[in-house]
């Protein structure tokens, strides 16, 4: 008795309704499989298996091309809201509701990353989220994970900017990867290992994009930043907050590599990043009996985590306990909604959904 489904019929016949019911007949296009089968049952076990060899072939290959649709599947972003309201707590009846997967979702993070104030947050969650919280998305926020990602590398290729910054990114989250896919077993990923695997595959091909990233030097005869004072050159140099930065700029030119080292650069980036306490736990003394504050920051870097500073965040209303992002207006029922708001850092808000 054939499956009473809502089509029961095999795929790839052809079957013509008569007043006996429905009636299989042999189509030519389709290869003649019935045919086929008939055929095979009259030879001999060479060509059986021969048959049976190619009818696997065919399966496993129909198999990759459907693995390989659903990886280039693309995750409609069905919600792209400003703010999204967080319950506190978890009951048996809202339980899963209100997660890290469904915030990532829900809240608008593919124009984020067009915003340059913002570009830099969503960069960092994207790292928190590939070190230890990449198994706790649903399978449709992992697929929206991946979507954003390659947004942010396709941005960063064609701005030709923070590239050191998603190259970190990516090989944060193959390292991540390749510790869960030899734990697949224990179902931590969702999906199928081939998804994975092609997923792996992006991204080894995002980091060969990105080295072979060549920034070209603009055709500027005008001043450049070598042209002007000293003092301003140390005042441009106290605003970068990345220890690499310095050294890189100290690599462009030998009178910049002297400014590059200047002890009083160093020693506020220190200030800027870490504690009194911390910066005297790890005090270096160098040869002429003084602090080396280079040493020093490279040596606290290691060992605490930096001061992070970002253009925008996103941010909880402790009123009605809403989420969204700085500047955006949500429906607040306090009288000053602006002294109710509290700015998220990354790691802040994969805290809030940790019950």
């Amino acid at each position: 008795m054939p499956f009473l489904g809502q089509d029961w019929r095999s795929p790839g016949q052809s079957w013509g309704k008569t007043a006996d019911g429905w009636t299989r007949f042999l189509d030519e296009k389709s290869g003649g499989f019935v045919g086929d089968i008939s055929s095979f049952c009259k030879k001999d076990d060479h060509n059986k298996e021969n048959l049976f060899n190619t009818i696997n072939y065919d399966v496993a290959a129909k198999k990759r091309k459907k693995d390989l649709l659903n990886n280039k599947a693309k995750t409609q972003y069905f919600h792209q809201e400003k703010w999204i309201y967080v319950h506190k707590g978890s009951t048996k009846e809202r339980h899963g509701y209100c997660t890290l997967g469904e915030a990532f979702n829900r809240l608008d993070f593919s124009s984020a990353i067009l915003d340059s104030r913002r570009f830099n947050y969503v960069v960092r969650l994207l790292e928190l989220i590939a070190k230890s919280q990449l198994t706790s998305l649903s399978g449709i926020a992992q697929k929206n994970y991946m979507n954003i990602l390659e947004k942010v590398v396709q941005k960063v290729l064609e701005d030709q900017q923070n590239i050191r910054l998603i190259r970190e990114l990516l090989q944060t989250l193959y390292t991540s990867l390749c510790t869960l896919v030899q734990r697949v077993g224990k179902s931590v990923l969702v999906g199928n290992i081939n998804m994975w695997v092609h997923r792996m595959e992006s991204i080894l091909h995002w980091q060969q994009q990105l080295n072979n990233i060549q920034i070209t030097r603009p055709a500027f005869k005008g001043t450049t930043f070598t042209d002007l004072p000293l003092c301003l050159q140390l005042n441009i140099m106290q605003r970068l907050s990345d220890g690499r930065d310095l050294v890189s700029l100290g690599q462009v030119a030998p009178d910049l590599q002297v400014l590059s080292e200047d002890r009083l650069l160093w020693k506020k980036l220190c200030q800027y990043h870490f504690t009194d306490r911390q910066i005297r736990k790890r005090l270096i003394l160098s040869d002429k009996g003084q602090l080396d504050w280079k040493k020093m920051y490279f040596k606290l870097i290691r060992c605490y985590p930096r001061k992070e500073q970002y253009g925008d965040t996103l941010q909880l209303c402790r009123h009605c306990h809403i989420l969204s992002w700085k500047g955006t207006d949500h429906p607040c029922t306090a009288n000053n909604p602006e002294t109710c708001s509290t700015s998220l850092s990354p790691q802040e808000f994969i805290n809030l959904f940790r019950f």
